[in-house]
């Protein structure tokens, strides 16, 4: 499962990653192989014993960021490093289990922190998040039999805004219009 949701990412440029609930690192490990030497690795993990873990893991790594706390804090870690968004975002963590405000504020500050054509990518055991995650534009799921348990493992995409490109397309229709009726093109 760690090579198929690997695989789910491009890496062949610098990207900013970010990895709710990495647990013992076994995807992080991964993520961080693949990486270019310029990328960054965010991990947010909230039990202290993991976080020491996966410390001691990366120590030697500096792309490799661990991050003692909630992932609803991303957006603050994100500024505090100078990043403006992420590529991917990745995690494992159960959102089934979440209550219902804090997984849709999850998925709020989530969809905010990518980067325009980014990537959510979960692994999760049910695939009921699809329900909640409807800001995202596009959503995939494939079923991993291979893994026990078996898992979902969804790639929610965020598109890059289409208003702006209609708007400058209407602007040019409006000043061709205005032209061809005999505004003054000299001003």
């Amino acid at each position: 499962m760690v090579e198929r949701v690997a695989r789910k990412m491009d890496f062949s440029k610098a990207r900013v990653i970010a990895e709710y609930g990495p647990g013992e690192g076994v995807h992080s490990r991964e993520i961080a192989r693949r990486m270019t030497p310029d990328s960054h690795l965010l991990l947010f993990e909230l039990d202290a014993a993991l976080a020491r873990d996966l410390k001691r893991q990366f120590a030697d790594d500096p792309r490799v960021h661990v991050i003692h706390g909630d992932a609803a804090t991303l957006p603050l870690e994100l500024n505090r490093r100078g990043f403006s968004a992420c590529d991917y975002i990745l995690s494992g963590i159960p959102f089934s289990i979440l209550q219902i405000e804090k997984k849709r504020a999850l998925l709020r500050k989530t969809y905010d922190a990518l980067a325009p054509d980014g990537s959510f990518i979960i692994y999760q055991v049910t695939n009921e998040l699809k329900q909640h995650a409807k800001l995202f534009q596009h959503a995939e799921s494939e079923y991993f039999l291979q893994n026990i348990p078996p898992m979902f493992i969804t790639v929610f995409r965020k598109t890059p805004p289409r208003h702006s490109r209609a708007r400058r397309t209407r602007e040019r229709q409006r000043a061709s219009r205005l032209v061809g009726a005999g505004a003054d093109r000299s001003a």
